[in-house]
C-alpha cells in the first residue's frame, strides 16, 4: 500500500463535493459473507435460479428458497467493518454523498449510512410479487425451514421472494436512475470490493470517469477498469479505508 497514493485518496476525499461510494461483495467478506462466486460462496455448489424458473416452476421456488436458507444466517450473524462503519461516518460528515452497492445484506445501514442505493435488492426483507407487501425475512425463512414448504404471503396469499433482484429479473428503475445521475454528477468515485463485470452496475464506474470524476477502486483482484482509474489498490479494504480514515480525521474503531 503506497503511501503517497493513500495521501492522495485522502486530499480528493476532503476536497470533494460530490463524491460518491460503490461497493460490491469484496466489501462484505471481511464481515464474514463470502462472495457468492467465491469457492466458499452457495454458486460454487447450487446454481442460481432465474426469475422466470422462479415465477412457473414450484420446484424451482423450492430450491430458490433452499439457497435462500443457507445464507440467510451468514448475513444475520454477520456485522459491519471498519469500511461500512468509515462510509457511514464519511456520509455523516458530508463527505461522501452515500453509497451505491450490489450487496444485498443490509450491512451499510446497520453501520449508520442512511442514503443507501440497493441495485440488486436486500435479502433482509421478503416481498410479495402480487400485492408488494414487505415483510422481516427471518420469520419466513424459519417457516420454511420448519415446514419445507415456500410460504404464502402473510397479506394476500400470494406468490413471495426475497426482496433481492433475481437473474433475468430487471433492477429497480428508481434506483438504477439514481444512481446513474449520482456517478454523472460525481467528481470522486471510489469502489471499494466490486470486481466490475457485473452489468449494468459495472458501467457506473465509467460514466463517473467520463463526467470528469476522478476514480478511486479498491479490490483484492484486478478489475476491466483499473486501466482508467486514477488510484488502484490491491490491499485489503479494511486496511486502505483506515490508513485513509487517519489522514483525514476520521478514524473509527477498527
Amino acid at each position: 500500500m503506497e503511501q503517497a497514493a493513500i495521501q492522495q485518496v485522502a486530499d480528493w476525499i476532503q476536497g470533494a463535493r460530490r463524491a460518491v461510494a460503490f461497493t460490491g461483495a469484496g466489501i462484505s467478506t471481511e464481515s464474514g459473507i463470502p462472495d457468492f462466486r467465491s469457492p466458499g460462496g452457495v454458486w460454487a455448489t447450487s446454481q442460481p435460479v432465474y426469475y422466470d424458473e422462479y415465477l412457473a416452476d414450484p420446484a424451482a421456488r423450492q430450491e430458490y428458497w433452499r439457497q435462500k436458507s443457507i445464507t440467510h444466517d451468514e448475513f444475520l450473524k454477520a456485522r459491519p467493518n471498519v469500511a461500512h462503519r468509515l462510509l457511514a461516518a464519511w456520509e455523516q460528515r458530508g463527505r461522501i454523498r452515500g453509497v451505491i452497492t450490489q450487496n444485498i445484506d443490509g450491512l451499510h445501514q446497520e453501520a449508520g449510512s442512511r442514503r443507501v442505493w440497493e441495485l440488486h435488492g436486500t435479502a433482509r426483507q421478503i416481498a410479495c410479487l402480487d400485492c408488494s407487501s414487505r415483510f422481516d425475512a427471518d420469520p419466513l425463512v424459519r417457516q420454511f425451514l420448519e415446514t419445507g414448504e415456500v410460504p404464502p404471503c402473510p397479506d394476500c396469499g400470494g406468490l413471495i421472494k426475497h426482496a433481492t433482484i433475481s437473474f433475468g429479473q430487471s433492477l429497480p428503475s428508481d434506483v438504477l436512475e439514481e444512481s446513474i445521475r449520482l456517478a454523472d454528477e460525481a467528481d470522486l468515485f471510489l469502489v471499494f470490493g466490486s470486481s466490475l463485470v457485473v452489468e449494468p452496475a459495472a458501467s457506473l464506474p465509467v460514466m463517473a470517469q467520463r463526467a470528469g470524476a476522478k476514480l478511486v477502486i479498491v479490490n483484492r483482484d484486478s478489475t476491466p477498469l483499473d486501466g482508467i482509474a486514477d488510484v488502484v489498490f490491491d490491499d485489503p479494504i479494511g486496511e486502505v479505508a483506515s490508513a485513509i480514515a487517519e489522514l483525514t480525521g476520521d478514524t473509527v474503531d477498527g
